[in-house]
Order: C-alpha cells, then sequence, then structure tokens
C-alpha cells in the first residue's frame, strides 16, 4: 500500500504556510505549518514524509535546525526555502547532503505554484524498494570470519544493471552479505574492513568469484541473452601477480567467457603499487576480463586514474545520483557522461533510486543505471523470478513507451 506523505511546514511567515497547507491538501498531502522551532520539533513524528524548511527565520536558522536533524538521523525528504538567494541555498543544500539527510529540492522566494507543486510531488522515499535497515555494532574476530568462510556462511545478492535506453537486463553485480547463524544478514560495510585489515580479503574475494561464477553461469535475460557479472575486487587481488591466470583458469573450469566477467575497481584504492597494479590490470584485459572503475567522481585523483588503468566502463558515485537536485551535481553526471562517451567506454550510474534520476540519465544519455528503482539486491532465486516479470512491472511504472520494440 502506497503511503501518504505528511508534509511539515515551518516558517515564520504564515501567509507561506498558508499557501503550502492549501496546495499540499489540493495534493491529498497531510499537512501540518509551525512557525518555530519548539513546535516543528514536536510535530516532526516518524511519519513525516516531507519537510519544508524556511532558512531565514529570526529565533532559529533553518542551518541550526538541519543539524539537528542531521544528529537524529532523520529520515523524511527536506526541501529548502529562501529569499537570500540560490547560492546560498545550493550550499545549504550542501551542507544537508553532508549531514546524511536527503534534499529533494529547493524553492527561492517568491516561488510560483507550480514550482511548489512540482517539489510537493517529488517522492523523498525510495520508489520500488527500501534499503536495508542499519544494524547494531556486531563483534566478531579473526577466527569468527574465517570459520564463516570455511562453512560457507559468505552468500551473495545480485542487482540488476539495466540499459538505460532499452530497458534491457544487461548484467547484474554480486555483492556480498554474512549470513551469521546468530546476528542474521550482514551488509558488507559491517566486515569488508575488517576483511581488508586483517589479510582475510584475498580469501573472501575468491569465495565470491567462485560462488558467483557457479550460480550465474547459466543465468539468462528474457530474451536468452547471458547476463554479464560484476564483481568488486579489492586491492590484495590488485597486487597479485597470479591473479589474471588464476581467473581465467577459474572460468575455464566453469565455461564462462571472460568478456562476461566486469572487475570493479575503487578509483581511490588503485594509488598504491602502481606498477603492479598496470601488470595485472593490463593482463586481466588482454585476456578480455573487462575493468570498471568504480565510485567514479569522487576521488582526487579520479583523472591520474583514468589515464592510468584501461577501463571499459565508468561507475558514477551514488552520492552524485542522491544529490542531482543540486545544479553543480547535475553538471558533474553530466560531464562524467560525456567523458565516458569521449573516452569510448561505459557510463554506468549506480544508486539510482527516483523517477527523477532515471529521466535525467535518459536525458544525457548514460548508458547502464542500477538501483533501488529497479531492484534491490536479490539472492538467485528471487533475481530469476524477477527477471521473468521485470520488463513488464517497469513499463507499467514508467507508463510511457520505453520498453517498446
Amino acid at each position: 500500500m502506497t503511503q501518504k506523505h505528511r508534509v511539515l511546514v515551518i516558517d515564520d511567515d504564515l501567509d507561506i504556510c498558508a499557501i503550502i497547507a492549501n496546495k499540499a491538501s489540493d495534493l491529498g498531502m497531510e499537512c501540518i505549518t509551525t512557525d518555530d522551532a519548539p513546535g516543528f520539533f514536536k510535530a516532526l513524528t516518524p511519519d513525516v514524509t516531507l519537510i519544508v524548511l524556511d532558512l531565514m527565520m529570526p529565533n532559529t536558522d533553518g542551518i541550526e535546525i538541519l543539524r539537528s536533524l542531521g544528529e537524529n538521523r532523520c529520515q523524511a525528504g527536506i526541501i529548502l526555502m529562501s529569499g537570500i538567494g540560490k547560492r546560498v541555498i545550493q550550499t545549504a543544500e550542501e551542507f544537508a547532503s553532508n549531514l546524511g539527510l536527503s534534499t529533494v529540492g529547493h524553492l527561492t522566494k517568491p516561488f510560483k505554484l507550480a514550482q511548489l507543486q512540482d517539489m510537493l510531488l517529488r517522492n523523498p522515499k525510495r520508489s520500488l524498494n527500501q534499503g536495508p535497515k542499519e544494524q547494531l555494532h556486531i563483534e566478531f574476530d579473526r577466527a569468527d570470519f574465517c570459520q564463516a568462510v570455511e562453512k560457507g556462511e559468505f552468500v551473495l545478492h545480485y542487482q540488476p544493471q539495466i540499459q538505460v535506453m532499452t530497458g534491457h537486463c544487461v548484467g547484474v553485480e554480486a555483492l556480498v552479505r554474512w549470513q551469521h547463524p546468530v546476528h542474521g544478514l550482514i551488509v558488507p560495510e559491517r566486515f569488508i574492513g575488517f576483511a581488508e585489515e586483517s589479510d582475510l580479503i584475498a580469501a573472501l574475494t575468491w569465495t565470491v568469484l567462485k560462488k558467483g561464477l557457479a550460480e550465474m553461469r547459466t543465468v539468462i535475460d528474457q530474451d536468452g541473452s547471458p547476463l554479464s557479472l560484476s564483481f568488486n575486487i579489492s586491492v590484495s587481488s590488485l597486487g597479485d601477480l597470479a591473479f589474471p591466470n588464476s581467473l581465467i583458469a577459474l572460468l575455464e573450469d566453469v565455461h564462462v567467457s571472460p568478456e562476461r566477467i566486469i572487475l570493479e575497481i575503487t578509483e581511490t584504492c588503485l594509488i598504491r603499487n602502481l606498477s603492479q597494479t598496470l601488470d595485472v590490470l593490463t593482463r586481466l584485459r588482454m585476456k578480455g576480463i573487462r575493468l570498471s572503475i568504480d565510485d567514479f567522481g569522487t576521488g582526487y585523483s579520479m583523472m591520474e586514474q583514468l589515464r592510468h588503468i584501461p577501463a571499459n566502463e565508468l561507475k558514477i558515485d551514488r552520492s552524485l545520483l542522491q544529490n542531482l537536485q543540486v545544479d553543480n551535481y547535475r553538471v558533474i553526471v553530466q560531464k562524467i557522461i560525456e567523458l565516458a562517451h569521449e573516452l569510448d567506454v561505459i557510463a554506468v550510474a549506480e544508486g539510482v533510486e527516483t523517477r527523477l534520476q532515471f529521466d535525467f540519465l535518459r536525458s544525457k544519455s548514460c548508458d547502464v543505471a542500477q538501483g533501488y528503482f529497479f531492484s534491490t539486491p536479490l539472492p538467485k532465486l528471487e533475481l530469476i523470478a524477477w527477471l521473468e516479470t521485470y520488463r513488464d512491472n517497469l513499463e507499467k511504472f514508467l507508463n510511457d513507451r520505453l520498453l517498446a520494440s
């Protein structure tokens, strides 16, 4: 069932509050208005989906309220509003993003009712699926981790990758999870850092590669096309001169073509052991393995790494997509797509969560996209079921001719 929007407005101008409340009501939304901070925080209940926040107020300014919302990990979408000027509002949006808040957009006073309506209709929540909930801190040691590897407790979920202009699923990214016997499913953010610091990441990498190839080697899309398989590779693998030959031997054992494999390399990890890394990467490319620079657009040395790495694709970092309402971010995403095409490599956007983001990527001719807008990462059997119906479901959701043959 679709959740009804509950809007909370704080502005010391009561006329503005009334205008927003009336428009929200016309759109079928519940709306509460207040002109001070105490009333705002009293009305801020967990079912509030959208906040409209005036930055310039006499007693408590909007920046102070944003800081408090960040400290309390507010999950509602936020529309910033002010007459102080567009650049100041954009800086406030950047501040909100750094706090982990989700800004939907901004309104510069005086605004038009059509602009207000557009903002209110922008869905601050994830479109089709919600991501995993944050987990509490989990204690484990080296022995626990090694035992988990030996017992096969690490499982894979696969996130579909969609060709933006056709809607076809062209591949999946394999994402590891720890199926802990006590704590349940643990997301990688909770254990990847430990594996790297404990020199266990190579063992985990081979576990993921072997499991992913075994599970996905025969999985195809609706039209019978085999899917590409993307795997995240650690810096330790890039420093192992035996890695390319070992990977090719594994692919031959399971009868998977090297051209189906994409190795995702985090942009910021490439700077160490550059000569050895280039040795491994060049040999991988010569053997037909494709390479992807992950998290592109966030590292300080991205142009230097792009010059060195024989990449087939650039993955636009999800943080850039999450801030598309900011003009600067839209320009950055557009330029990354243009850069990829100029270099004759594929532009892949990750973390796509809304129709607005997807439409923007289509308008800029981005090649491939993945994110909760299409699907959460799925276990193999759920992915196979998803592949059987996703085009019909996506076409109905988009309500256009994107997928028409």
